[in-house]
């Protein structure tokens, strides 16, 4: 008797997924990361996912109140210089980008 639920199983990965499928998903990553700077693309390095990652952070938590009066209060600081000094990190999050090395 068939199981029904083993049919997935037992299909070949082209009956599960296309070509057409699998190139269409290529495309719209690919769209998406030419869009939007963070997400990356195939020749990001380390230290430049890293920069993004640490300004995303940065950024929100100078976007978001609430966040910015908790690190005021636990820094014992005013809000203001709390904000100055997250938008100053935002230069160099990482320190300075890594030698790049000469093919």
């Amino acid at each position: 008797m068939f199981s029904y639920w083993l049919w997935p199983l037992q299909q070949s990965l082209e009956e599960q997924f296309p070509i057409f499928d699998r190139l269409n998903i290529n495309s719209q990553i690919e769209h998406l990361q030419s869009k939007y700077v963070g997400t990356g693309h195939a020749d990001t390095v380390k230290h430049e996912w890293a920069t993004n990652q640490y300004r995303d952070s940065l950024a929100s938590f100078v976007g978001h109140n609430s966040l910015l009066s908790y690190m005021s209060v636990a820094e014992n600081e005013c809000k203001a210089r709390v904000k100055l000094n997250l938008l100053e990190k935002m230069l160099q999050p990482c320190g300075p980008p890594p030698e790049k090395e000469e093919l």
